[in-house]
């Protein structure tokens, strides 16, 4: 429990250092797939997994933002090592962001069950713009002027993340988008270029065993972005017999508390994860839109790698 109350207090105190904007796709669903968020993930399971999410975003909104990610991941079979990769596609008014990446992640043991992961990402971003629906705010910029050119635009990525582990708890942090690209960003039809700041994120989760049956899981999720505002997600599971659970959340920054997020899913034979997600608009954003739906899929595969302590947290 001490060692707990030190990993949640560190990563309040990194979070206090960084500001977030929301330029790059979200999730309210993060804690089944934040191999995404962090390649450090990759091989703290002793098995294979597939996941994918799709979310829409402002539903009812004209051009309102719409996800899909998918990955797949795990841990080699004898080496203290993962891999994997993901792609997602995100289309925001004229511009949609294709991104494919792959990773390696390698793991050691601290002491006991405690164990941490360090990882690395790249790939390769896209970027197209449906040049006939935009209107772009700055024409003359060298980049838009490309865009005009061809409507596409090529840009490599990288990311890196460490996280520490146990069967009970986790937190780690990774450090996004290290080649600070000129991002082209829509807002409607409205595009302008902005170059992309580093994002840092920092999650955690802790599973406490109420009793025989029930599971209460919570987790956090901060976002940071360098001289944006920062922004935190948190939600709390109750797992019913490993196989169903539900769950509340809520998502806020310093400027305005966002939303209210209510969360559902089921487990099959603890092969098939199905999650659903509702986001309630508050605040300013609520005059857009009330609402934003997101649906979860993951597979799991058997168990090859056997290790002394297994972390089957979600």
């Amino acid at each position: 429990m001490k060692k707990l109350k030190i990993s949640i207090a560190l990563l309040f105190v990194l979070a206090a250092n960084v500001a977030t904007a929301q330029l790059l796709p979200q999730f309210s669903q993060y804690m089944f797939n934040d191999y995404a968020l962090n390649p450090a993930v990759a091989g703290t399971h002793d098995y294979w997994q597939i996941k994918t999410n799709y979310r829409l975003q402002y539903a009812g909104f004209t051009d309102g933002p719409q996800t899909y990610l998918l990955s797949g991941y795990g841990p080699h079979k004898k080496l203290p090592m993962g891999y994997g990769g993901y792609i997602f596609n995100d289309v925001s008014g004229a511009v949609s962001n294709l991104g494919v990446y792959g990773s390696y992640a390698y793991n050691l043991r601290l002491t006991g069950d405690l164990r941490v992961s360090m990882g690395l990402f790249a790939g390769l971003l896209q970027q197209k713009v449906d040049v006939g629906a935009a209107d772009f705010e700055d024409p003359n910029d060298p980049v838009i002027r490309g865009v005009e050119k061809n409507g596409t635009k090529f840009m490599p990525d990288a990311s890196i993340g460490a996280m520490v582990y146990t069967s009970q708890y986790f937190g780690g942090i990774s450090v996004n988008h290290l080649f600070f690209n000129k991002l082209i960003k829509s807002d409607s039809s409205v595009v302008n270029v902005e170059r992309m700041p580093m994002h840092i994120y920092i999650h955690g989760g802790y599973k406490y065993n109420l009793n025989r049956n029930f599971d209460i899981v919570p987790a956090v999720l901060l976002k940071g972005v360098p001289r944006y505002d920062f922004m935190i997600d948190i939600n709390v599971r109750t797992i019913y017999q490993k196989m169903v659970w539900g769950g509340l959340g809520f998502r806020t920054s310093t400027k305005n508390v966002e939303s209210l997020i209510f969360i559902l899913g089921y487990n099959y034979n603890d092969m098939i994860n199905i999650g659903y997600s509702v986001d309630f608009r508050l605040g300013k954003v609520r005059q857009i839109s009330s609402m934003s739906h997101e649906v979860m899929l993951g597979v799991k595969f058997n168990d090859i790698r056997r290790s002394g302590s297994k972390r089957k947290i979600r």
